[in-house]
């Protein structure tokens, strides 16, 4: 769902404002774009309401990327219990004139499939920024013994 729509709350809408600036932080040249879904009927039907959708656009084709646009799909979990959300993984694709050129999931495996995938440099920044949004909304990772 767009992160716009997902801000329902003061809390909530800061998280969303820190992944931007992670993103922003680390790719400064990118744009936002806080409604990447658009509003029709169609549309609506495929969008996980589960989910925290971001859109960033490179100023041109970004060629450590191989695309000119990022799908970033925060996915959730909602305790029915204490109704927190929870991150329960990301989904990231690389978009261009031809549409989807690769895909990566930290669902499997944190790896990278697609036609092309970005350069190895642009790849480890980009998860790095998704480890950092696991911590912007679960707090740290814990090392088990």
């Amino acid at each position: 769902m767009n992160a716009a729509e997902q801000a329902t709350s003061i809390e909530f809408a800061s998280k969303i404002a820190t992944v931007v600036r992670l993103f922003k932080s680390e790719f400064p040249a990118l744009r936002v774009d806080l409604k990447p879904w658009t509003n029709d009927d169609d549309t609506r039907a495929l969008v996980d309401p589960d989910s925290v959708d971001i859109g960033f656009h490179f100023p041109g084709v970004s060629r450590p990327f191989q695309c000119r646009s990022l799908l970033v799909q925060i996915r959730f979990y909602s305790d029915p219990e204490t109704h927190a959300k929870r991150v329960i993984g990301m989904e990231v694709g690389g978009f261009d004139h031809r549409g989807k050129q690769w895909a990566f999931s930290t669902i499997h495996q944190w790896t990278f499939a697609g036609s092309t995938e970005p350069e190895q440099v642009a790849g480890d920044r980009l998860k790095n920024c998704c480890r950092q949004i696991f911590d912007v909304f679960n707090g740290p990772m814990q090392e088990s013994a």
